[in-house]
This record gives C-alpha cells, structure tokens and sequence, in this order.
C-alpha cells in the first residue's frame, strides 16, 4: 500500500534500525518505544489488522511468534521475560494499519495489563 509506512519501511523507503529479516517478515526498532526493547515484527505481505487475516496466513502469522522468541533471546529479554501485543483496530491502539506484532521487555511489566 503506497501510504503505509511500514510497506515504505519495508521497501526501504523509509530508515529503520532492524535487527531481523527474512523473505517473509522483517523486525525492526519502535522509533517511539514504550520500554528499553521495543522491537515490531511486521510481516512483507501487506494485511490490515487481525480481521483481515485469511486462512493461508496462518503459517505466517505462527512464524512472527517463533521469530520473536529468537529476538527476544537475541535481545537477552527471554530470560527475565518479556510481551507480546498485537493491536486490533483503533480503539485497541493500532495506529499503523498493517498487521504487527510489539515484543516489548528490558523492565517490569507486570504494572501494566
């Protein structure tokens, strides 16, 4: 989608600090984060929100879950613990629509449900 700003960051249109790509998603640093690791998995293949999900996304959307297991090992947040939160819509916070998925750790986040 032309004014998506995550397809422009994934069309490299647009800078982002990265810390994983494959041929399928790509996980980069929230440039507002909400606690010290704050990392956006963000799958290539434009989708809305959650609702727009289709069946043949199942794998796709199963993969952002074990990519961000590695990051959050990688980020040395898997121990201590860490959050994961997809945003459906705009009464639930989603800002950006194009399905992704917030990995956030590096503090306490038992505070906060």
């Amino acid at each position: 989608m032309s004014d998506c700003i995550f397809c422009k960051i994934i069309q490299g249109e647009i800078p982002s600090a990265k810390v994983y790509e494959d041929d399928s998603l790509v996980a980069f640093r929230d440039i507002q984060p909400a606690a010290p690791t704050h990392i956006l998995i963000v799958p290539k293949k434009h989708i809305d929100s959650v609702n727009a999900l289709a069946p043949e996304d199942e794998a796709l959307i199963g993969k952002m879950f074990s990519v961000a297991k590695e990051i959050a090992a990688q980020e040395s947040v898997a121990e201590k613990g860490y959050r994961l939160v997809v945003n459906t819509g705009a009464e639930a916070g989603q800002t950006v629509f194009h399905v992704h998925l917030h990995l956030l750790g590096g503090r306490d986040m038992r505070a906060l449900i």
